[in-house]
């Protein structure tokens, strides 16, 4: 593949298929080393990868788009009651895969609503692979606009500073800058214990072409203070996996740390959104992904704690305050958090 063709897209924008009877999810725990397809035949292997790491971000979103699509094939031969039940447990099974990250919930919701009213299992698997392909590419619209959106905030030139893995946000954030004419300077943050940050978004980012520095998860509040060595940080730029009604962001832990130093020395905060989840008033809402403790003994599969420790706590996720947030940005445009719920409506039921 040509230069000029891998910056338009990068390897990870197109990590999920559905490819003769199966899903192929690209294993983002060993990528860039590895360029390893994880095969699902059936949607509760998709959650099952979704719930070991194999795909993160808005990769969850494709997946579950896809193992929908997938289980739609499978059901075509089913009697429509029976179709609709295995959509059903499909559904619930991806659903619940990662409690915090909302995009399994979305895309099932999405194809829930498309095939609601059809009267014949053959309706149902066409409306059930129409909404899931017309998903994916709207989601992929959606994120148009949010890096459109958020470039507005970015002069060129910019140094910007992220923290874990961006993915559609990121790349579109990118192509948003070319069309628009600026270049940025990006730094980011290795984000223990998967290094999506080392692996996943350095390696894109440089794939598309942009500078980028890789420091260590503890370095970014020296990297943010007036002064440091590596040059000012014009703006703090990071996904929201979640945004509440109030403005609070969760996003994977270690932002609030981040915050918290950008607002100390008045560094900008943009967190990066579609939309805020209605359902949630206020952070409290929103449910905080514990993982097994013992990921943060391991680096990539190899132990890097003492064998004599045995102890370890890994919240996957941390909620930002409104207070530490400039701006969420979404794809009807940025605003500061006080804003969110009047532009967006009153909780959902």
């Amino acid at each position: 593949m040509a230069d000029d063709d891998r910056r338009t897209v990068p390897t990870l924008d197109d990590s999920v298929r559905v490819v003769d009877g199966a899903v192929l999810i690209l294993d983002r725990r060993v990528f860039p080393e590895k360029l390893v397809w994880f095969r699902a035949e059936s949607a509760a292997a998709v959650a099952g990868a979704i719930r070991s790491m194999v795909t993160q971000s808005s990769g969850p979103l494709y997946a579950t788009f896809a193992a929908l699509e997938l289980t739609a094939r499978q059901s075509a031969a089913l009697p429509l009651d029976e179709a609709r039940a295995a959509l059903d447990r499909a559904g619930s099974l991806l659903a619940a895969a990662r409690p915090t990250n909302a995009h399994p919930r979305s895309a099932v919701a999405a194809v829930a609503t498309a095939v609601a009213g059809a009267s014949s299992t053959g309706e149902l698997v066409e409306r059930a692979i129409d909404a899931a392909r017309t998903g994916a590419e709207h989601y992929r619209s959606l994120s148009r606009s949010l890096g459109r959106a958020a470039v507005e905030l970015l002069p060129d030139g910019s140094r910007l500073l992220t923290h874990c893995w961006m993915d559609s946000y990121l790349v579109e954030l990118v192509r948003a800058a070319h069309e628009a004419g600026r270049s940025y300077e990006w730094v980011a943050t290795e984000t223990r214990p998967y290094l999506q940050g080392a692996r996943l978004t350095a390696h894109t980012l440089r794939e598309l072409g942009e500078p980028v520095t890789l420091i260590s998860d503890s370095m970014g509040a020296a990297a943010l203070s007036p002064g440091a060595s590596i040059g000012p940080i014009d703006a703090l730029v990071t996904a929201a996996d979640r945004v509440s009604l109030d403005g609070s962001v969760v996003n994977k832990v270690g932002t609030l740390g981040l915050a918290i130093a950008a607002h100390a020395f008045d560094v900008p905060f943009y967190a990066l959104v579609q939309e805020p989840d209605r359902t949630a008033a206020t952070g409290a809402d929103i449910e905080i992904e514990m993982r097994d403790p013992t990921e943060v003994l391991s680096t990539l599969g190899r132990r890097t704690a003492s064998a004599l420790v045995t102890q370890a706590w890994y919240p996957a996720f941390d909620l930002t305050p409104p207070r530490f947030v400039t701006r969420v940005v979404t794809s009807l445009g940025a605003f500061p958090p006080h804003e969110i719920a009047a532009r967006f409506g009153a909780p959902a039921a």
